[in-house]
This record gives C-alpha cells, sequence and structure tokens, in this order.
C-alpha cells in the first residue's frame, strides 16, 4: 500500500517536472510571434537551465520514471476497458515518444550519436524547408503533448473545488496557450523559409549545426531505432499481461446489486472487473483513490477484506464514509463480494464530495420546519424586490443559527427551511438540545431582522417552527449534478404537520412528545395536545410553547 502512494507521488513529480519543461518550450516558441531574435533570446533564460547537467538529469529522470509507470500502469490493469479521459490520456501518453523521437533525432539524440550542434534556426530549417513533414509531426507533437497534460490534469484535480470554480478560466488557458505557441512556432518557420531562398544563410545554419549530406538519413536511422525500441518495451506489459491470463488462480465471484454475478481475475479490483463486463460505473479519476464516485456499499463478504490503504483511507474520510462504503478502484479481493454502487455511473467529480454516510438508509433523526409568518401578505404590500430582499436576510439568519448549532440545512421550502440535526451523532438528546438551541437563535436573529427592518415593516416578522425526533430515511436526494443531503418519511411528514399547529396553538414552538423525552425536558405539567397525521393510525402528542424551552 505505501508503494502505491510512492508511485502517486513520484507520477505527480515526475509528470511536473515534465510539464514545466513543455511550458517553457512552448512560451519559447511564443516569443517568435515578436521575431526570431527574441526567440533566440528568450531561449537563454527559458531553456538554457534545461539543457545543463542538473536539468538535463532532472528532466531525464523525470521522463524515464513517467515512462516506466505508464508501462507498469498497463501491465497492473486486468481489463483495458476505462472512462473516456483516461483512455484518451493513456492513447495519447504512449503514442508521444513515436512523435517525439522524430523531434530528438535532431536534437538531443543528435547531438549525443551525430555530433550535431543544433539550434533554432537550424531546426526550423529542417522542420520547414528540409523536411516538411518532420514540422507536420512536430505540431501534431505539441496537440498529443499538451492533451495528455490536460487530460491527466483533469483526472487528477477534477473533484477539488477549487478546480471546479477556476474551470472556465483553465479550459481558456489550455486553449489559448499551445495556439499561441503554434502561432510563434509558425512565425518562426515564416522568417526562416523566407531566409532559407539565400543559399548563403542555408549554408552558414547547416555548418554551425554541423549539418552535412548523410545528417537526414542518419537522424531517420536514429527514428527507426528509436520508434522500434518503444514498440518493444510496449509489448513488454501486453506479453505480461497474456501470461498472467495463463497463470489461472482463484477467481472470486462479484455479485452486483443489478442481479449481474461475474468471475473476477486474480487480483483484479471492482472497479477493473465492473469495465470488463460492460458494466458502467462511475470512475471520475480513472481509478486514483481520488474522486471517490466509484464509491460501493458492501453488501457480504466485508468481514473478510484487508483494510483499506493509506490512499483509500484519505479518500473515505474526507467524505465520513462508514466501515461497509469502500472504493471500487482499490478493491482486490480474494474471496466472493456483494457491492452496491452508490452513485449514479455518470456522476461527476463534483458528486465524489457528496457525504459517504449519507446514501440512504434509515437513521433517527431530529427534523425542524420553520416557516414565516404572513409572507403572502407581505408579498402583496411589497415589490417583489423588496420581498426577495427580506426572504434572503430571513434565510440568512436561519442558516447562521444551524450552523452555529451543529444543524444541516436540508431543503427550501418556499418562505420557509427543513433541517436536520443528529446526522453525525447517534445521541438523541445532544440532536434535540441542538434543534433547540438553533431555534432559540434563529428567535434571536429574527429579533435582529426586525429591528434593522423596523422602518420597512408594517408590523414585526414571526415565525413558526416544528420540531419532531423519529425514524427517517437519510440520504443524498435530487437530480444528478443537484443532489441534497435530506431526509424523507413519516417523521418528516409529522415535523411538517406540527410547524402548521404553530398558527392554530398561537404559538411559537410546536414540540413533538418524541422529541421532549429524546431530549429528556422537563414538561411536567405542560398541556399535552395530541393531533392526527395523515397515514398514521396513532395519534401524535405534542406541547406548544411560547417561547424557546431548556435555557
Amino acid at each position: 500500500m505505501m508503494l502505491l502512494r510512492f508511485r502517486a507521488d513520484l507520477r505527480l513529480v515526475g509528470a511536473s517536472v515534465i510539464l514545466a519543461f513543455v511550458v517553457c518550450h512552448l512560451a519559447n516558441h511564443m516569443l517568435a510571434l515578436l521575431s526570431l531574435d527574441v526567440a533566440l533570446a528568450g531561449h537563454d533564460i527559458l531553456m538554457e537551465p534545461w539543457e545543463g547537467a542538473i536539468g538535463t538529469g532532472l528532466l531525464l529522470t523525470a521522463g524515464l520514471s513517467h515512462y516506466a509507470n505508464a508501462l507498469w500502469a498497463v501491465f497492473e490493469r486486468r481489463t483495458l476497458r476505462m472512462g473516456e479521459t483516461e483512455a484518451w490520456q493513456l492513447g495519447l501518453g504512449l503514442s508521444i515518444p513515436f512523435l517525439m523521437i522524430v523531434h530528438l533525432s535532431g536534437t538531443a539524440l543528435g547531438e549525443v550519436f551525430l555530433g550535431l550542434e543544433p539550434g533554432y534556426p537550424s531546426v526550423l530549417l529542417s522542420q520547414w524547408v528540409l523536411s516538411p513533414w518532420k514540422g507536420v509531426v512536430q505540431g501534431i507533437l505539441v496537440l498529443v503533448v499538451w492533451g495528455h497534460a490536460c487530460s491527466g490534469l483533469h483526472l487528477r484535480f477534477a473533484g477539488r473545488p477549487w478546480y471546479q470554480r477556476a474551470r472556465p478560466g483553465l479550459l481558456a488557458l489550455a486553449a489559448v496557450f499551445p495556439t499561441l505557441a503554434l502561432a510563434g512556432w509558425v512565425a518562426g518557420g515564416s522568417f526562416v523559409t523566407r531566409a532559407a531562398a539565400d543559399p548563403q544563410w542555408t549554408a552558414r545554419v547547416l555548418a554551425g549545426a554541423h549539418m552535412g549530406p548523410s545528417t537526414a538519413a542518419d537522424t531517420l536511422r536514429l527514428m527507426m531505432i528509436g520508434a522500434g525500441l518503444h514498440v518493444l518495451l510496449i509489448a513488454l506489459p501486453f506479453a505480461g499481461r497474456a501470461m498472467r491470463l495463463l497463470g489461472g488462480g482463484k477467481r472470486p465471484q462479484l455479485t452486483h446489486s443489478s442481479g449481474r454475478v461475474m468471475r473476477m481475475m486474480p487480483g483484479a479490483s471492482v472497479l477493473e472487473t465492473l469495465q470488463d463486463h460492460g458494466i458502467p460505473h462511475a470512475s471520475a479519476c480513472g481509478g486514483k483513490a481520488r474522486c471517490t464516485t466509484c464509491r460501493v456499499r458492501i453488501r457480504a463478504g466485508a468481514d473478510r477484506l484487508p483494510p483499506p490503504g493509506p490512499l483509500e483511507v484519505a479518500a473515505l474520510t474526507r467524505i465520513e464514509a462508514p466501515p461497509e462504503v469502500r472504493l471500487a478502484c482499490q478493491l482486490r479481493p480474494d474471496h466472493d463480494l456483494a457491492v452496491l454502487p452508490l452513485l449514479p455511473s455518470d456522476a461527476a467529480a463534483a458528486d465524489g464530495r457528496l457525504h459517504g454516510g449519507m446514501d440512504g438508509r434509515e437513521r433517527h433523526v431530529v427534523v425542524m420546519f420553520v416557516d414565516l409568518r404572513g409572507s403572502t401578505t407581505l408579498g402583496e404590500a411589497k415589490m417583489p424586490y423588496d420581498m426577495l430582499f427580506i426572504l434572503h436576510r430571513f434565510f440568512q439568519q436561519m442558516t447562521r443559527a444551524l450552523a452555529a448549532t451543529g444543524g444541516h440545512y436540508s431543503n427550501f421550502t418556499g418562505d420557509g427551511l427543513m433541517a436536520l440535526y443528529g446526522l453525525k451523532a447517534g445521541d438523541a438528546g445532544r440532536a434535540v438540545r441542538g434543534a433547540l438551541a438553533g431555534a432559540r437563535q434563529m428567535v434571536a436573529g429574527l429579533e435582529a431582522l426586525n429591528a434593522e427592518l423596523a422602518m420597512e415593516l408594517s408590523a414585526p416578522l414571526r415565525m413558526g417552527i416544528g420540531i419532531h425526533y423519529g425514524e427517517a430515511i437519510v440520504g443524498t436526494m435530487g437530480p444528478p449534478g443537484a443532489q441534497i443531503l435530506s431526509a424523507i418519511g413519516d417523521t418528516v411528514n409529522t415535523t411538517a404537520r406540527l410547524e402548521g399547529l404553530t398558527k392554530d396553538q398561537d404559538c411559537l414552538l410546536v414540540l413533538s412528545a418524541a422529541a421532549a423525552l429524546a431530549g429528556g425536558l422537563d414538561v411536567a405539567g405542560m398541556p399535552r395536545h395530541q393531533v392526527t397525521v395523515k397515514g398514521r393510525v396513532e395519534p401524535v402528542e405534542f406541547f406548544a410553547f411560547t417561547e424557546i424551552p431548556g435555557r
């Protein structure tokens, strides 16, 4: 497990070094939009550090480690079925060496094996005049490298809130940066093409780069050797995969919630098995234990699973997942297992931030309904803008009270809201006391709002609050991309009915007897009322309060 974290860190560091080099290289191309002389001057600043012993060693180490990591990742995979973004990243990555060798044969490799001393003018001369097909390959290389880098960054950071906020700007940057670089490269090529009309200029450039009649054949030979070596290296992980298939081994059975039952390859993850059998399953980060969209609930076989590794622990802790929730991309069971996907197969990385323990389960919670009294009459007397302003300030005060007392804002109900208490702790008394504390802060907030808007209101704003304790189905609900953590069931319906009774009872709070009992409130001597709620056989007992109890 520690090896997985080390590989992940090594992959990130290597990719960062390579990306830094690519950015410097493309920025140098951009300078050619001004002139070739400016690009040559910029080369000393942007590229010279990479050409020294330290820069070359760093870049070579990063490139080889990144390349080896990619080949090992291909070998590790039990299936080549994967998400679209991941497939693009892998395909582009494996094609880069074929394109890169064309460029390197006349630059870095040419220096080492052919004694060349290439410069910016000689490289452009080769790509635009002597061998134009190399120019086509160079343009494709820029786009492929940039696309590979962008897809990798997207897979890694798509689930981060800052990435979602910055996404429009990053998308614009991802389009503009290579466009300007290619435009600069074209401008440099145009200059060289015009200059090459002078045979003396061409001769000076070729002589300075130590390029002669045999250079084209020599560089082509280097290309063929490099491409052949890349083919052999690519073949190694695929050959290893084939040998692994022939090796046999225990094939545990995986049962999906859809009823599909399938055999797992030895060492395969749950995610790979589902992908291999064509069962759609979310995996926004490509199975790197970062987005948590592949989360599943273990329905059978959880007792024999090994504990999660560091990467999985970090991801599950972030979403506060219960023990029975695991990541399909990290689960590699050696025994039979039954799983239930917790997010839709088209879940985006942002959906991975949903709370891991709220995927639809029955649990005891405290439900609160809050309603602003007389909003209809107020709306008739106020302009729409003024009414929206008042509602905005009202909800601002209510949600502040919830945040300060451990409540969870569940959903908006016109001129009121629904809130939940006791989601993270199983202490019913604490949850009820938290709800009452929240109600007190709401009352204080409403009083402050009335004082603030005294000149705007013909009468002070009033509200009614209903609180009930019981069992409800709690989970993330709503359409994809707009899900909320809420609750449904008899307890919720009963709470809404209790809140409505504040009008009939002409009181501030209606508290169910169940909530009073769970909260340990002293209600001796208080009048006990009953109400029949639709769908319930037994009446609901409650207490009516003109002020919030339990100070």
